[in-house]
């Protein structure tokens, strides 16, 4: 795996400083601390923190995209991906994972957070809608799916609802 770039270890420093400790921890000289770069290198790809944050936004976009693609070929099919992906501990380190939860740290800063989280969300209820075929069971599906992930996201146990994965579909009539 290639070393990545010195633009994606300074948006890593800054959503680990989001996911661990909040938005109030963010600082120019605290994300150049937390990457390793000095200020000059981090202002070199983003001159300031809203600068950080359309980076991060973009990335999220970018990773829920690419996400949503690879669930149109997962072998579980679109649906059973769709609702495990976000819940199971290996998930928890993907990712588009931890740019959603970066995201949703800063939730009511910047009306472009909530935009964009909306617009990823978005990309997936359009994924399920394309692959079942009446619209109110692709909405509930995906109701389902973000109370599932909201769950996961508050650290609330999913093992429930996930281990009956399979009944939870036959009741859809999926």
């Amino acid at each position: 795996m290639p070393k990545p770039s010195a633009r994606e270890t300074v948006l890593d420093a800054y959503q680990d400083i989001l996911i661990e400790h909040g938005p109030g921890s963010v600082t120019l000289d605290a994300v150049a601390a937390k990457a390793n770069v000095s200020k000059g290198g981090l202002l070199y790809h983003f001159n300031s923190k809203e600068a950080l944050l359309d980076g991060l936004l973009e990335r999220l976009r970018r990773l829920s995209l690419a996400d949503i693609e690879h669930a149109k070929t997962a072998p579980e099919g679109v649906v059973r991906y769709f609702l495990t992906s976000s819940v199971t501990d290996a998930s928890m380190d993907k990712p588009a994972h931890r740019a959603s939860m970066a995201a949703l740290r800063q939730v009511g800063s910047d009306p472009r957070v909530t935009e964009t989280i909306k617009e990823c969300a978005l990309f997936w209820r359009e994924m399920v809608a394309e692959h079942i075929d009446d619209p109110l069971t692709a909405e509930i599906v995906g109701a389902i799916g973000d109370g599932l992930y909201l769950r996961a996201t508050m650290g609330e146990e999913t093992a429930t609802l996930v281990d009956q994965l399979d009944e939870v579909l036959r009741r859809l009539g999926l």
